[in-house]
Order: structure tokens, then C-alpha cells, then sequence
């Protein structure tokens, strides 16, 4: 009739049911006592014995149950451990049928001694007991109806045998009691399971909520209406410095956040701001930085008077959004400001300057090492990037406090400061610039001495921007470059004149070379042990038609300048070997070509372009290099003169003795000729040490194999001593002539080669008469 519970129910609920049934000793205890004295009472009024042997026996089964009921209580019981509930069910039903047994014995021997009092109590106590049955035993329906069985058939016999019709009904009546005791129990049960279940469900949800927020990426704090945390977790804590969530549940948040800004681990002023936030109930974002660099987005939200805080920790991203606004504003090798920062630093001081009417003075300063491309040559690019970096830290000290320095890139360093009262202030700090500079630097373990030049421009004019005081400092610079190393200039307003001369040069420069306005002459090279012109060396002229000649030493750099340099070098190769070509015999002509050109420009292409435009035979051309087109771009330079040697073009080495010289280059580059540069012989007739030192230079240019020709001979004496004490083979200069348009240049080869037996420094010289 009834399916074992532990076959009907999940293990949860049964295993919670069998506790149940094991839940309230006391009240047990007391029920069987209390049976015991009813029973004892009834046995002395009606003077049986029986009576008093069932007081004795409900003292002993209330006590063996409560031995057991202390033993189950004793065991760790699991909640899917169905096997030992079973166990314990069968146990607490036998001790309940032990019970319920006396009690229906009990009635039907208080009906049968026919005592009243002992009938009273008999019925009284044991139908209490069954409701107490139906509260206590609901769990167990097997072991409910046991009991129910076991009390009222007993006592509804006893009632139904009295004989008496009223017994009898009082006896019916009984019937339905007992049968709504099991819908009570049912009822009681089903109660019972709702809280088992809610209970399950309210401790997973818990250990849900738990896990959530143990596992939570961020930290998360409730507050209710009146500020008290009510749920919290420890990365929540972490942003005001405290560790365990558990020791903050219940107290309130103000207190919390006083404690954080007492200990120094969050400023007031944040505090403030996110009070607010939480007091405005509109939610928002607030961020949070604390002691350790840490720092935290906090997202408020609030609903029914509830408000939940949210903490992001956003440590790792403020620090890049740092990194990258500083590799944006500073420069990454000298940590000094970058060029766009300084410029915006500079344009707020002087808008500030122009807004306060300040009628001092603003003053910005532009510094130039020298020879740094010899050190990045020398030594390397790393010695060179540790150079920049020392130079850097050394700079700002040298200034005035309230200066403002900065990479402006490459070598050049820039300063500036406002207000400034008088032009020997700037003076005084390119001064000390300049001593703080000659004091040695430690180089990848090497001791270097370097120089710096520096322009400087003081204005009290407001209108002036960071572009103007950037031109004039950069004219002063030009002219402290110019003027030797290690000088200071400070601008002044005819060089402004040069600017504006020089930014139209650059313009009509570029007209120029675009419609032919240039014009080569030639200057003769002569050999001397042959006494013939054995070439001429092409050279470039300007004249301007409103400026008239502007000279090489001018219009050279503004094309190197201008990157218009590469074009100059087309336009003479085209023109010079073109009109080559035409030259009686074979006479060469030798052009120049720049660093720049190998750097920007298909230099072999633009040669090859040209003798084949030209028809000129290669043997006929020459193509001068400098050695500061070697150093710089060395690995292009090398490749393009052997294929240019392999040809046949000749390869001179120009300027020789004015750059970085080096018998490594010597030796590496495919030369035929060696140039040696006019400022070795400009005092041979008065310095005996010069002339042994050209003759010097050049034997070393003839234990290489290379012809020797030697530059700037003005005088008949440097030309006696050049013939008498140097194996030089070849000179050019102006006691030759001055260069000659490619017209003249061909009547004085004519000449030259009508009558060979002539000196061809006399031939010159007449036809210069």
C-alpha cells in the first residue's frame, strides 16, 4: 500500500525528511513523561497495576528513543546519502510504533478497568498525541499512518465495546479525525519540502552570488537607502586599501570611504566627487586613483533607493594612455619635449603674452652640435644617439630656471623663455650652454669633446609667433655656422634682408633650371709633363636677370637646400658632355656630383642618360665625388663608381685633404684620379713645411696608382715648385684662365693644339690678355 519514501522522493528531500523525524528530542521527552504520569495517575485512582506497568514502559521507550534520536544526531549525514536515511527511518519507525503501541494498550485498558478518570485520560492524552503525531511524524507517511493505526483502532474499539450508544457515536465521530490526520501530515509535508526546496535553492543562489562575486573581473558594492554595504567583494575593497569584504558588510560606506582618504590611499577631492554621484541618484562615472598607482573607473548606478557601485580596475590602461601621451609630447631618446609639444607649449606662453600686455621681452634659442655626423661616422649611430642623450641632459641645467627646452630633431636642440629683459640675458645663457658643452662627455667608455653653435633671437614685438622667432633663430644659427665652431649669434635685422633674398633665390633657382637659365663655363686642366690642356672641369653659372651673377658658393647650397640639387647635376651632365662631344680630340670634361645626388637621385642612370643623349664616348668624361659624399652614403657610392669604372668613366676623388680623410677610402673606392683641394698650396712659396706636405700627399696619390692633380694655382712661383718638388701630373687654377663659356673653351683647345710646342700656361694667360 506504501511505496518505501525513499523510492518516491529525491534523495535531497528524503534525506531532509529523516532528519526531521530526528528534530525535536525535547518535545518527544516530554510527551512520553508526561504519558507516563497520566498513565500513573489513572493506575492509582482505579488501583490497577496494569496502568502503572505502562507508566513504567512509556518512561522506558522515551528514554531508548532519545538514545537513539542523540545517536543520529551524532552522525554526518549527507544530503544524497539515502542508503543511511533509509537505516534511520527504520529505526525511528519502530521506536514510533513502540510509542503509539502503549498508547492504544493504555486505552484499552483504562476501558476495560471501567474507570472513568482512567478513560478521560487514556482518550485525552492519546488523541493529543495523534495531533502531535500529524505535526511531529508528517514527514514519513508509512510511519504516520503506523502510529494512527496503532493509537486509534485501540481506542475507537474501547469506545464502540463501553456498550453505549453515545460512546458509539462519540466512537463514528472519532473516524473522520483520523483520516484527516494523514491530509494534515500531507499538508505539513508538502510545506516542509517547499522550505527544504527554497531553502537548496537559496543556499545555491548564495553560493551563486558567492562565486559571482569572488570571480567577478571587477569589484562590486551595494549600498541600501541609508548607505550600508550590503554586498561587497574584495576587489571592491582593493580601491580604497582594504582587504576582506567580510568585515565591511553592514557598515556604513561613509565610513568606509573617510578611512580610505584618512590613510592617504585616496584623495578628498575624488571622494567628493563620487559622494555626489552616489547622493544625485543619476548614476554616473567618477574615476578613482589610489596610493600604489592604481586606478579604477567607478560606474554608479542607482534603483529603489538602492545604489550599486561597479569598480573597473583600469591600472594597466591609464598607464598606456600615459606612455603613449608621453611618446607623443617628449622624444623617446632624450626625454626632452618633441617638436609639436614645444610648439604648443610655446604658442600658449606667447598668447598668454599677448593677453597680458607683458611689454618684456620672449627669447628663443636654436643649438646646432657640430661635426655630429662625423661622431654617427666614427663611432656608430648608438654613439651618436648616447652623445644626443647627454648633450640633453646637460642643457636644461644651463639655462635659466624657467627655460623651456626641447628636441627639435636630428642635432638640433631648441630653447625657449618669457619674459626676458635684455639681450645680454640670452647671451648669458648661450654662454653658459656653450661651457657646459666643452667639458668632455663619456661615450660608450671613450672621452669625446664636442662644440655646439647657437642662434639666438630676443623680440619684444607681441605679434611675433613661433615661426617667426624659429626663421630669425635659424638665420642666426645659418650665420654662427658660417662663421666657425662653438660661436653664438644673436639675430639682427639684415638678416632678415638674407632670408628674404635667399627664399627668392630658391624660387628663381627652380625657374631657372626649368627653362635653361644657367650656363656652364670650363676651366682647363693642363698636364704638365705633356705641357697640353688634357680637359676642362665643368662649372655652373647664374645669371640672374634682375640680381645679376649670383655665384656658385650661393646657389650651390640653396639647390642642396632645396632638394633641386639633383636637377643642377641632369642639366650639367646633359650640357657638359653635349657640348664634349664637340671638342676637338680627346679632351674630357669632368662634373661634380654631389651626396645628395647619390642620396635622392639614380645617379648612374642620369650619367648614362646623358651619353647616350650626347653620343660622347665614355673614356670622355670624368665624375668628380667629395669625400663627404663618400662617408655619408659610402655603400651607395662605392657600387655606383664601379659600374661607372668598369665602363671606363673616370672616378676623381675631389676637395682631397678638406673632409675625413682616410686611407681606407683611398684604397676601397675604384679612383683614377686624386684632387688635391687649393689649400695645400696656397703657401708653398713662403712655407717649406707646405710644399713637402703637398709633395707627400701626393706620392701617396702615386703609390696608389692614381693621377695627381693639383687645384688653385694662381702663381708662376707655385707652378715652379709644384714641377720641381711634387709628382703632381695635372693642375688647373687661374693662372690658366679664368672658366670660359664652351665657345672660348674650343678656340683655346684650337689654338692649343696648333702650336703644341707653346706653354699652355702662356696660351692661357694670352688668350686671357
Amino acid at each position: 500500500m506504501f511505496e518505501p519514501a525513499h523510492k518516491t522522493m529525491p534523495a535531497v528531500d528524503y534525506v531532509s525528511m529523516i532528519r526531521s523525524l530526528y528534530a525535536d528530542r525535547a518535545s518527544m521527552m516530554l510527551g512520553a513523561f508526561g504519558s507516563a504520569v497520566g498513565a500513573a495517575a489513572a493506575g492509582i485512582k482505579a488501583g490497577s497495576l496494569v496502568l502503572g506497568i505502562i507508566a513504567v514502559l512509556f518512561v522506558a521507550v522515551g528514554v531508548l528513543r532519545n538514545i537513539d534520536m542523540r545517536a543520529f544526531n551524532a552522525v554526518e549525514l549527507a544530503d544524497d546519502d539515502v542508503e543511511t536515511a533509509s537505516q534511520w527511518e527504520i529505526r525511528s519507525t519502530v521506536g514510533a510504533a513502540a510509542i503509539a503501541l502503549l498508547y492504544g494498550v493504555w486505552c484499552a485498558v483504562s476501558f476495560w478497568v471501567n474507570d472513568p478518570f482512567a478513560e478521560l485520560a487514556a482518550a485525552t492524552v492519546s488523541i493529543a498525541v495523534l495531533i502531535g503525531v500529524s505535526q511531529r511524524n508528517f514527514a514519513i507517511d508509512r510511519l504516520m499512518t503506523v502510529q494512527v493505526l496503532l493509537i486509534g483502532v485501540p481506542l475507537l474499539l474501547s469506545v464502540l465495546l463501553v456498550g453505549n450508544i453515545y460512546y458509539a457515536i462519540l466512537g463514528l465521530l472519532l473516524l473522520p479525525f483520523f483520516v484527516s490526520l494523514r491530509r494534515i501530515a500531507g499538508a505539513a509535508r508538502t510545506i516542509l519540502l517547499r522550505a527544504v526546496h527554497g531553502r537548496i535553492e537559496a543556499a545555491a543562489l548564495a553560493t551563486q552570488l558567492d562565486t559571482a562575486l569572488d570571480t567577478l573581473e571587477h569589484g562590486l558594492l551595494m549600498l541600501d537607502a541609508n548607505g550600508v554595504i550590503e554586498v561587497t567583494n574584495d576587489r571592491a575593497l582593493v580601491a580604497f586599501g582594504e582587504a576582506e569584504h567580510t568585515d565591511w558588510v553592514g557598515r556604513p560606506f561613509s565610513v568606509l570611504i573617510e578611512e580610505a582618504v584618512a590613510q592617504g590611499g585616496l584623495a578628498s577631492t575624488a571622494r567628493d566627487r563620487l559622494m555626489d554621484l552616489i547622493a544625485s541618484e543619476t548614476g554616473g562615472k567618477v574615476l578613482l586613483g589610489i596610493k600604489e598607482g592604481r586606478y579604477f573607473e567607478v560606474t554608479v548606478s542607482s534603483r529603489n533607493r538602492q545604489t550599486v557601485l561597479l569598480f573597473e580596475d583600469i591600472s594597466e590602461r591609464i598607464v598606456a594612455e600615459e606612455r603613449i601621451n608621453f611618446m607623443a609630447r617628449y622624444d623617446a631618446l632624450t626625454g626632452l619635449p618633441n617638436r609639436a609639444y614645444f610648439s604648443d607649449q610655446v604658442e600658449s606662453a606667447l598668447t598668454e603674452r599677448r593677453r597680458s600686455g607683458d611689454g618684456r621681452g620672449a627669447a628663443l634659442w636654436i643649438i646646432d652640435i657640430d661635426d655630429f655626423k662625423h661622431v654617427n661616422d666614427t663611432m656608430g649611430h648608438l654613439a651618436g644617439d648616447q652623445l644626443l642623450a647627454e648633450v640633453a641632459a646637460r642643457l636644461p641645467a644651463a639655462f635659466a630656471p624657467g627655460t623651456l627646452c626641447a628636441r627639435l630633431g636630428g642635432d638640433e636642440f631648441i630653447a625657449f623663455r618669457s619674459p626676458i629683459d635684455a639681450s645680454e640675458d640670452v647671451r648669458e645663457d648661450a654662454t653658459r650652454v656653450l661651457a657646459a658643452m666643452k667639458k668632455s662627455f663619456e661615450v660608450m667608455g671613450h672621452k669625446l669633446g664636442t662644440n655646439v653653435s647657437i642662434g639666438a633671437v630676443l623680440t619684444d614685438d607681441p605679434d611675433d609667433d613661433l615661426d617667426t622667432l624659429m626663421i630669425k633663430a635659424d638665420l642666426a644659427l645659418y650665420s654662427a655656422k658660417a662663421g666657425g665652431k662653438g660661436q653664438i649669434v644673436e639675430f639682427h635685422e639684415s638678416m632678415d634682408t638674407d632670408y628674404r633674398l635667399r627664399q627668392r633665390l630658391k624660387t628663381d633657382l627652380k625657374h631657372a633650371i626649368a627653362t635653361g637659365g644657367l650656363h656652364l663655363v670650363y676651366q682647363p686642366v693642363v698636364d704638365l709633363r705633356e705641357n697640353r690642356i688634357i680637359g676642362c672641369e665643368a662649372l655652373a653659372r647664374w645669371n640672374h636677370p634682375e640680381l645679376g651673377n649670383i655665384p656658385p658658393s650661393t646657389f650651390i647650397p640653396i639647390a642642396e637646400e632645396t632638394g633641386l640639387i639633383s636637377d643642377l647635376t641632369r642639366f650639367v651632365l646633359d650640357m657638359a658632355t653635349r657640348d664634349c662631344r664637340s671638342w676637338p680630340g680627346e679632351i674630357s670634361v669632368a662634373v661634380n656630383v654631389s651626396a645628395r645626388d647619390f642620396r635622392a637621385s639614380d645617379v648612374e642612370g642620369m650619367i648614362n642618360t646623358a651619353l647616350e643623349n650626347s653620343l660622347l664616348p665614355a673614356r670622355r668624361l670624368e665624375i668628380e665625388v667629395t669625400e663627404t659624399a663618400v662617408i655619408e652614403e659610402r655603400d651607395v657610392v662605392n657600387s655606383v663608381l664601379l659600374s661607372l669604372y668598369t665602363r671606363g668613366i673616370g672616378v676623381a676623388l675631389d676637395d682631397f685633404g678638406t673632409g675625413y680623410s682616410s686611407l681606407s677610402y683611398l684604397q676601397a673606392l675604384p679612383l683614377t684620379k686624386l684632387k688635391i683641394d687649393r689649400s695645400f698650396v696656397m703657401d708653398i712659396e713662403t712655407n717649406p713645411r707646405s710644399i713637402r706636405l703637398l709633395a707627400n700627399v701626393a706620392q701617396l696619390g702615386k703609390d696608389l696608382d692614381l693621377v695627381i692633380t693639383a687645384e688653385g694655382i694662381e702663381t708662376e712661383a707655385q707652378l715652379d715648385l709644384i714641377m720641381a718638388k711634387t709628382r703632381i701630373d695635372h693642375v688647373q687654377g687661374f693662372l690658366f684662365g679664368v672658366p670660359l663659356p664652351t665657345a672660348d673653351i674650343v678656340r683655346l683647345i684650337e689654338r692649343h693644339q696648333a702650336a703644341p710646342e707653346e706653354p699652355a700656361r702662356r696660351m692661357v694667360a694670352d688668350r686671357l690678355g
